[in-house]
């Protein structure tokens, strides 16, 4: 019976080809701009998490205060201290940084200088064109040593050798470091453009470079198997216990990402809900024409009644109908709606990532405006009376 009523959902279709189209097209466009909407709105949360991950989601950086630098709080003790009082902590690394002239030879350019401990490359999971980030002893010794951003190095050294090379690094006067490693080029984050940033000792940082006993500010890492965001919410908590909340800042990219994927969730969905009026309106053309189709078929209805057909089987005869052009409409929207979504994310360069829930909703709103809208025509035809019908003009 369903397969004999499809059937005849696609000959009614075939009849009237032009308002066939004109019905389709309401739900196809409300179910392509829903699919395209949660698509995009998805692709873009997952573009904006993806760039935001280069700074390593299992980062977060604290920045004291200028004035809790000479309380003697924010030391290199500080990191023993935090990593062994807050759970999950894999590692804190002390750094401290400033801007300086860098030369070799005619060649100079301006550069951040970051001092930093031996183990801040392999938290970061930094990679080299070159060489090697220095070593424990190389800090220990308070040795002058460097490690040079991609853009620097390019710039310093175009086209030569660059590990075992010199550089003078100019602050009160000029220094002269070895080159021990290139970075390969990374995008910036957590605050630091590596590209155009040099690496020293940390060591060699506040004892030759700048005399200082505080630190500036303190890379996190967090351990395997904890969140990132709750990490930071602990970490968050225990420094407003030791210096207040104006004694220093905090930055997580994993709560950024969270916040981005958020603030295009919910604008997705408040989107994807305005482009869900369009399927009522496609509804309402449905009803239109079901109406219409009934009122062509009055007498096939009396003649099918007059042989034996009951109200429920005329029902679902019209309400298949409905059902078979809103299921149509909503395949081609979806397809359509696909469409839409690969060329907006190729055009803007972000990752395509399909939004499965939105193929969900929207074929299954789809549906439900069929059933919904088909109701009433599928309900007036199954009432006709079979000697009236007949006699319809």
């Amino acid at each position: 019976m369903l397969l004999e009523n499809i059937k005849l959902a696609f000959n009614a279709m075939r009849g009237s080809k032009m308002r066939t189209a004109l019905s389709l097209l309401g739900i196809i466009i409300g179910v392509a701009s829903v699919v395209a909407i949660l698509t995009i709105g998805e692709s873009a949360s997952k573009s904006i998490t993806e760039s935001i991950a280069i700074g390593g989601l299992d980062m977060v950086s604290i920045y004291p205060a200028s004035g809790q630098r000479s309380t003697g709080i924010f030391d290199e003790a500080f990191s023993d201290m935090l990593k062994s009082d807050v759970e999950g902590i894999q590692a804190v690394l002390p750094q401290n940084s400033s801007n300086a002239r860098i030369r070799n030879g005619k060649e100079s350019m301006n550069a951040s200088v970051a001092g930093v401990l031996s183990t801040y490359g392999s938290a970061l999971n930094l990679e080299f064109s070159e060489g090697e980030f220095f070593s424990a002893i190389d800090n220990i010794n308070r040795r002058q040593v460097i490690v040079l951003g991609s853009s620097i190095a390019e710039e310093l050294f175009p086209d030569q050798v660059v590990v075992g090379q010199y550089v003078s690094l100019f602050r009160n006067q000029a220094k002269s470091y070895l080159v021990v490693g290139v970075l390969e080029s990374k995008d910036a984050s957590l605050s630091l453009s590596f590209n155009n940033t040099v690496f020293i000792p940390y060591n060699t940082y506040s004892q030759r470079f700048i005399r200082t006993s505080g630190v500036g500010s303190y890379t996190v890492k967090v351990a395997d198997g904890y969140d990132t965001i709750a990490v930071s919410d602990d970490i968050t908590e225990y420094l407003d216990n030791i210096v207040g909340t104006d004694g220093y800042s905090i930055f997580s990219p994993a709560s950024l990402a969270e916040m981005a994927e958020q603030i295009t969730g919910t604008f997705s969905s408040f989107l994807a809900l305005i482009a869900a009026i369009s399927l009522l309106v496609g509804g309402i053309g449905i009803m239109n024409i079901m109406l219409v189709s009934v009122a062509e078929r009055t007498k096939e209805i009396g003649v099918r009644k007059a042989l034996g057909a009951s109200p429920n089987v005329i029902r679902g005869q019209f309400l298949v109908e409905a059902l078979t052009l809103t299921v149509l409409g909503g395949l081609l929207g979806i397809a359509l709606g696909s469409l839409i979504s690969y060329a907006a994310t190729n055009m803007l360069d972000w990752s395509l990532h399909l939004s499965y829930t939105s193929f969900i909703l929207a074929m299954g709103f789809s549906m439900f405006v069929g059933i919904f809208f088909g109701w009433y025509p599928a309900m007036k035809a199954s009432r006709l009376d079979p000697i009236e019908a007949l006699n319809y003009e």
